[in-house]
């Protein structure tokens, strides 16, 4: 029964619930199931359009409207890990393949099946506790957790509960200059491995759904933060920094938009003064930083109205949707204690020992983190707006590193960075990895500009050929003539013809309207191909031009 079924999925990839009742078919038991509004945090929606609202005009709202209240704000982070294979089985996991083509009887739950725990999960888990300063636990074990959806097969998941490999430590944060700057410190509860469910397709009109198990059994890893934030900004940002640290670790991509990195935010709002915190409302559906930051504003001035109107009993521990069309929260369910749960050691594995030695192995390993990087970047002299940009990505911080290494000025290759690259980067939506210009043709360039072989006008049309086509600078310049002229005597005879071949011009600057020194400047560089020195052009100019007649 149980092979039938698995080949019948196999070849069948789609499995349709349109109706609450079970039919056979062909000796395979479907179990079908009419669709509903409500959704879990693994269903795939279409989303209304959006509507726009300024972050100044939502941000003095919500100053206004919470005046007398303070958000008590706490973040569960799915992170999916960047392993080959899933978490208990040999099944490859690759977002966007075809429905059900990466399973077996074990992401499948079938009878029988067993799971075997991936190694990499482990050190993936230990990598990112350290990560976070969290103290590690040695003996950890795994846990079921007991509950149903239609894309869990199991009817529980495999989970950590009283043992989590790692608890009690935290991350450090600059905030944005544009959100008033400064530095955070938001505590981390605990980071435990996990399995992800599978995903809910629904129909165009909302007749039936489909379950793909492609992620079933894909692991994760769960960070749960202390409820230290107090801002939608804060929490946006806490979310952004985990993304980065994940990336910089190589841990997961953290792609939002593929559900590598899924947020849950727990609100609540409480008196100023008050110790005690409130009812906290739990909000999913969040696939972006921008939505974390509106859907918690939304939040807190909903529970502040009903507080200040005299219902605070109508605020109950419940799941909320945010929906992004409408810009706000809407009751998804009501929120299972743990006690729903009923967690039990997981009896099909083993428990999860570590040494100190492959702790210490691991610590040594780890790269610079974002936080050590900006600090490091601050010290160099950048500024801060410097510092946030660079360090942000981590494959934009390596190109940096790797430019610096080579003896370039730091200031100078930030901003060439940030500046030019930047933007050729944004208008043919490149990754600094798929441009063609290297780190050390970037150096080169740069002390090309400085020693005065080339101008920076010059400079910048040959970072656009590097960067689109690749090649030297040192190439360039002899392939295309490009030295920049320091020879006086040569631009002095250049200025005397353009002098010479604008009277008039020349008449109205010693008459007074001393802007046209910018004209005369420009046609001497026309007729050099823009290889005159300009310091050397200007003064040489400006001593031809106040030459009395």
């Amino acid at each position: 029964m149980a092979s039938t079924l698995f080949r019948t999925i196999q070849i069948h990839p789609f499995l349709l619930y349109p109706t609450a009742i079970c039919r056979r078919r062909n000796g395979v038991l479907y179990c079908t199931m009419k669709s509903t509004q409500t959704q879990t945090a693994t269903q795939e929606k279409q989303q209304p359009p959006k509507v726009k609202v300024s972050q100044h005009t939502r941000s003095k709202t919500l100053e206004k409207i919470t005046r007398d209240y303070e958000a008590i704000i706490g973040i569960e982070t799915h992170v999916q890990l960047l392993t080959l294979t899933k978490a208990f089985c040999s099944c490859p996991y690759n977002y966007g393949c075809q429905p059900n083509t990466s399973i077996c009887p074990i992401c499948m739950g079938l009878p029988g099946a067993l799971p075997v725990l991936n190694s990499k999960v482990i050190e993936f888990a230990v990598k990112l506790g350290l990560a976070l300063n969290c103290k590690l636990s040695l003996n950890s074990k795994f846990d079921r957790k007991q509950y149903f959806y239609p894309d869990l097969p199991k009817g529980y998941q495999i989970s950590q509960f009283d043992i989590p490999i790692a608890t009690g430590g935290y991350i450090d944060l600059d905030l944005p200059l544009e959100f008033g700057g400064g530095h955070r410190k938001f505590g981390i509860t605990r980071v435990h491995m996990e399995e992800d469910a599978g995903k809910l397709l629904h129909s165009g009109n909302g007749d039936y759904s489909q379950v793909d198990l492609n992620r079933a059994g894909v692991p994760l890893l769960e960070i749960v933060s202390e409820p230290d934030m107090r801002t939608g900004i804060e929490a946006a940002e806490y979310a952004a920094e985990l993304q980065r640290v994940v990336r910089y670790l190589g841990v997961s991509n953290g792609n939002m938009q593929e559900g590598s990195l899924r947020c849950d935010v727990n609100v609540s709002i409480r008196p100023v003064g008050q110790s005690e915190f409130g009812t906290k409302v739990e909000i999913k559906n969040l696939n972006s930083f921008s939505s974390i930051n509106r859907a918690i504003d939304f939040e807190i001035a909903r529970q502040v109205s009903l507080h200040s109107q005299g219902h605070g009993d109508q605020i109950v521990q419940e799941t909320r949707l945010w929906e992004e069309g409408a810009q706000k929260t809407v009751t998804m369910r009501k929120k299972e204690g743990l006690a729903d749960y009923r967690y039990f050691p997981e009896p099909d594995l083993p428990e999860v020992i570590l040494t100190q030695e492959y702790v210490d192995g691991i610590h040594n390993s780890l790269p610079e983190l974002p936080e050590m990087k900006r600090r490091r970047y601050e010290k160099m002299g950048l500024s801060m707006q410097d510092v946030l940009f660079l360090a942000n990505d981590v494959n934009v911080a390596e190109y940096f590193d790797a430019t610096i290494s080579r003896g370039a000025d730091f200031k100078l290759a930030a901003n060439w960075i940030m500046g030019d690259i930047a933007a050729y980067m944004k208008n043919e939506k490149l990754s600094i990895k798929e441009i063609k210009l290297m780190p050390e043709e970037l150096v080169e360039l740069i002390a090309s500009i400085k020693s005065g072989t080339i101008s920076g006008k010059i400079g910048k049309e040959i970072l656009f050929e590097l960067l689109a086509k690749g090649g030297t600078v040192k190439g360039l310049i002899e392939e295309k003539d490009l030295v920049q002229i320091v020879d006086p005597v040569e631009i002095a005879k250049m200025v005397d013809k353009v002098l010479s071949e604008n009277p008039k011009q020349l008449e109205q600057y010693r008459g007074g309207k001393t802007k046209l020194q910018g004209f005369f400047a420009g046609q001497v560089m026309r007729i050099s191909k823009g290889k005159a020195n300009p310091g050397l052009l200007n003064k040489i100019l400006l001593e031809k031009l106040n030459v009395k007649s």
